[in-house]
């Protein structure tokens, strides 16, 4: 990469699909586990007027190009809305590599992250779904459903009737191809389903072991902070393996729904075998599986360092200024 560029949200989805992001991640992950990357954990900042900062990043050894590369993804999330941004530099001599518009980055990612976890925890002969939310991440997390399992069909529930009958026509409309089955309670969605996605603001556990498949595979990526829980704590204590993207951090602030969980594996570890058994993956003839998303830094950071790379071969982005380094002024400027 040469010359520092501005990639916007346009450039974003110009050169980077869920499909692509999915693989690009598993990549990463690999590093990951390999110790060819780390991450940044999560920090955000609560201010008086009801505003949230926060920061996470991390670090590739590898990054398209041969590139070592760290970067930060910041934003402050307020009830106007948000507008984070992903700022990368080389980890050899801390130049700017460029900054990355990441609000549809973002979403990328969650969803690759499912479609990752869901890749190789769901059992291999998975075809029914249940999208249990049909909020801003839905129609993403479905797509990650479909791509990562090849569903024939998805049923799907929202306590909101409107914003469930609206479900399919976004779901066409975003090009997802699956036969949508609209259902009318958490139970009668997830019955008989193979792989379940909880993408709600749940502040009550809404899924609870008696309601789910003995060998279905559960991501739960709504309760991020500690007031909320989407998975009943019955239901994870009778799952074989409860897996998280950043295991710290869903302890931390998932504790509602892990609280009393013994070990949770690190994704990046299923993906390499680095763990109990010496094989990635869903182990064969399993029970119920849990994968809980809350974030990793260094995932924004792969999908933020491959759409740099795919933008500057397509000519996209526009060239940010040289830098040129001023020595600060220490006196008062006198005025003539």
């Amino acid at each position: 990469m040469t010359g520092a560029r501005w990639i916007t949200e346009a450039d974003v989805v110009a050169v980077l699909d869920l499909p692509a992001a999915i693989d690009a991640l598993r990549t990463g992950l690999v590093a990951l586990s390999d110790r060819r990357a780390a991450t940044l954990p999560k920090s955000h900042l609560s201010t008086p007027d009801h505003a949230t900062l926060h920061a996470l990043g991390g670090w590739l050894a590898h990054a398209p190009g041969g590139l070592g590369v760290v970067g930060i993804k910041s934003w402050a999330h307020t009830a106007g809305g948000a507008s984070p941004l992903l700022t990368v530099w080389s980890s050899a001599d801390g130049s700017l590599l460029g900054v990355v518009e990441a609000f549809a980055l973002g979403q990328l990612r969650t969803a690759a992250t499912t479609g990752v976890a869901s890749s190789v925890l769901a059992p291999t002969d998975t075809r029914i779904g249940a999208l249990i939310g049909t909020g801003k991440q839905s129609v993403a997390q479905a797509a990650a459903m479909v791509v990562a399992c090849s569903l024939r069909e998805l049923r799907v529930f929202s306590p909101d009737p409107t914003r469930r009958a609206e479900f399919p026509h976004r779901l066409s409309q975003a090009g997802v191809d699956v036969r949508v089955v609209l259902a009318d309670s958490v139970a009668e969605a997830v019955d008989g389903a193979a792989l379940i996605t909880l993408a709600t603001r749940a502040s009550e556990p809404i899924l609870h072991a008696p309601m789910v498949t003995v060998s279905a595979h559960v991501n739960a990526i709504g309760a991020i902070t500690p007031e909320r829980a989407e998975m009943a704590p019955d239901l994870v204590a009778v799952a074989s393996m409860v897996v998280a993207d950043d295991p710290d951090t869903a302890r931390r602030l998932a504790s509602r729904e892990l609280g009393a969980v013994d070990h949770v594996v690190a994704l990046a570890d299923v993906l390499t075998g680095a763990r109990s058994t010496s094989d990635p993956g869903r182990e064969p003839n399993a029970d119920l599986t849990v994968f809980k998303a809350m974030g990793l830094g260094v995932s924004d950071l792969v999908l933020g360092a491959e759409v740099l790379a795919l933008a500057h071969a397509a000519g996209l982005g526009t060239a940010l200024p040289s830098r040129e380094r001023h020595a600060p002024r220490l006196h008062r400027q006198h005025q003539p």
